[in-house]
């Protein structure tokens, strides 16, 4: 499986920036409380100043939303949705320790961050326009069919896994007491995306790797990037990007090992930027990394290990 966003995405939100999280080995049995005390609190701290609305992360979305035709007041992103909800109640429902950790994530990022069930995804999982013909289930248990050039979260078999990009997850792949693989995506248009993303996706694999026994895959995505076929070519490309910008490098996602003498030079020149810049990946599970403060990257495709 991978995840990835259509050429037209990108084409028409260019600023857009995006991560990704795959992770393995999630129960619904870990205490996240003292973890979602501590982001409620940035969050609350932020709220006191200005409302969400008033946030460069949100008035973002709200564009974009303008641009995809939708009333920004009348569907919201997530992000903006838990926070308003936050502000009014000061706390969020409590649903499953993965869900509550990454809202209260989202609410201290003002960042929409979307978890699925990889085993209820059927191949690949890309956000596109919608053709008219996809599925939706709803949490009610309804179908509905989002409407032709809608952006989605869609599988190769047409089912739709989130509508209106940030507005609205499917009840198909929600996180439940079953789920045991997740990816988590967060996505940005604001103008300092690319920092926060970086931050967000940092701080989140490491509330994972402090609950659960996993260490997650991650990449960051941007629109720098042209598609290529091979997946070894795209890390390549994602490791010389960060070396002209001199950017904090993200780690790849490893695609298989490769037989010695048998690399083509792109390949040959992955492993060379990848000690160059060993360093300067993501921190695993061992390190620390302080909590986030309350204030995507070159690869297109995040590819996720095939389920059993």
């Amino acid at each position: 499986m991978q995840f990835s966003h259509s050429d037209a995405i990108w084409q028409a939100f260019p600023e857009l920036r995006a991560g990704a999280l795959h992770a393995g080995g999630i129960h619904g049995d870990a205490d996240v409380e003292a973890a979602i005390a501590g982001f409620n609190a940035l969050a609350e701290a932020r709220l006191a100043k200005a409302q969400e609305g008033e946030f460069p992360e949100i008035q973002a979305w709200r564009r974009g939303f303008s641009r995809m035709g939708l009333k920004p007041t009348q569907y919201r992103c997530a992000s903006e949705a838990l926070l308003r909800r936050f502000r009014q109640e000061h706390a969020l429902p409590r649903l499953h320790p993965l869900i509550d950790l990454c809202n209260a994530i989202s609410l201290a990022f003002a960042i929409p961050i979307a978890v699925f069930d990889v085993e209820r995804i059927a191949g690949d999982l890309q956000v596109r326009r919608a053709r008219g013909d996809e599925t939706y289930l709803t949490f009610a248990g309804e179908i509905e069919h989002p409407e032709a050039n809608e952006v989605i979260f869609a599988d190769d078999e047409h089912r739709t896994h989130a509508r209106r990009w940030t507005n609205r997850q499917s009840g198909l792949s929600a996180v439940r007491e079953t789920t045991r693989s997740v990816l988590i995506v967060v996505e940005a248009l604001h103008v300092s995306a690319g920092d926060d993303i970086a931050r967000l996706v940092e701080t989140a694999a490491d509330a994972l790797a402090r609950h659960w026994p996993v260490v997650a895959k991650t990449a960051i995505f941007s629109s720098v990037s042209p598609r290529s076929n091979s997946e070894v070519d795209l890390r390549c490309r994602q490791i010389s990007r960060f070396e002209a910008l001199g950017r904090r490098h993200v780690r790849p996602i490893s695609v298989g090992s490769i037989p010695p003498g048998d690399e083509s030079p792109c390949q040959k020149r992955c492993q060379i930027s990848r000690s160059r810049f060993r360093g300067r990946i993501i921190r695993s599970a061992s390190s620390t990394i302080p909590p986030a403060s309350s204030s995507r990257s070159a690869a297109r495709r995040l590819p996720i290990p095939a389920m059993r």
